[in-house]
């Protein structure tokens, strides 16, 4: 007598509680549109025949919903040939520029000049490049042609790495803040690392030593600057910030008491310092 096998779970479902539930994976490239990586929702049936039917509506369902996904998330037929305007007005998402100044508003609280200018700089590539797009426009092909563009342009490896960060940070900034369920295509794409040859060299001692004798003669505020960080390894950012009670000269051993200001706050929160004047930059510090 043979063993009576018993019948297979319908596709994509499974048995809890003798009530059939239906179970599917999110496609990969989907994922973002999900709080979880599976579809999981009771068939409200114990019956085989019913859980059968239901699955397959659901999945037919789920396949004509994922498709439609992906086509909002590919460019209109010959998108490039299409004016701006008529560009945009296939999305109903924000732009480029839009999510910069959303990115101000609130990241620019308290930020100096510099944090403003750096943003707007290299958002402005991607517009040159790529032009003023909705964020739902921008491709992974679009990433890849910018990062070409700005090598071309001469820019360094280290510099096309900050410009894809800023342009990361501002349209993930957007899409958090709005809630857009869609994806940064400025993440993922592949950018060279850098070279040790990029590295940058220390001053050759003679050469150094020669700067600063020209600073002694020429005697003037900007190279009262040049000389006062030729001795002791500080920013140039850090030492046109500082204001004069950050000099003190009356300590045993005179030091600058490197700290944030309004004007000019740190690169980061171990940047804050008391550092030795020593040589021709005690020097400048007591020209000062």
């Amino acid at each position: 007598m043979r063993t009576q096998i018993p019948p297979k779970h319908p596709a994509y479902t499974y048995l809890k509680g003798g009530y059939y539930y239906f179970s599917r994976a999110i496609p990969a490239d989907l994922t973002s549109y999900y709080s979880k990586p599976r579809v999981i929702q009771s068939l409200r049936t114990t019956n085989r025949r019913h859980a059968v039917h239901s699955s397959r509506l659901l999945s037919v369902r789920l396949e004509d919903y994922w498709h439609d996904l992906r086509l909002r998330n590919t460019e209109p037929p010959c998108a490039h040939l299409l004016t701006r305007e008529h560009l945009q007005g296939s999305s109903t998402v924000i732009t480029l520029i839009q999510a910069l100044e959303l990115y101000f508003s609130v990241k620019g609280v308290g930020r100096a000049g510099m944090f403003f200018r750096t943003a707007r700089r290299n958002i402005d590539y991607v517009v040159d490049c790529l032009a003023d797009r909705p964020l739902d426009m921008y491709k992974t092909s679009d990433a890849a042609q910018l990062r070409q563009w700005l090598l071309e342009k001469g820019l360094s490896i280290s510099s096309v790495q900050r410009t894809f960060g800023v342009v990361r940070a501002v349209t993930n900034f957007a899409i958090a803040e709005l809630g857009l369920g869609i994806q940064n295509n400025f993440i993922g794409i592949y950018l060279p690392t850098i070279h040790l040859g990029e590295k940058r060299r220390p001053i050759p001692t003679d050469k150094l030593i020669k700067l600063q004798k020209q600073c002694l003669v020429m005697d003037d505020d900007i190279r009262w600057l040049v000389a006062l960080i030729s001795d002791i390894g500080m920013r140039l950012a850090e030492a046109s910030g500082l204001l004069i009670e950050d000099i003190n000269l009356q300590a045993p051993t005179p030091y600058i008491n490197l700290r944030p200001h309004p004007h000019r706050p740190l690169k980061t929160n171990a940047s804050t310092r008391h550092i030795p004047l020593i040589g021709v930059s005690l020097w400048a510090a007591k020209r000062v």
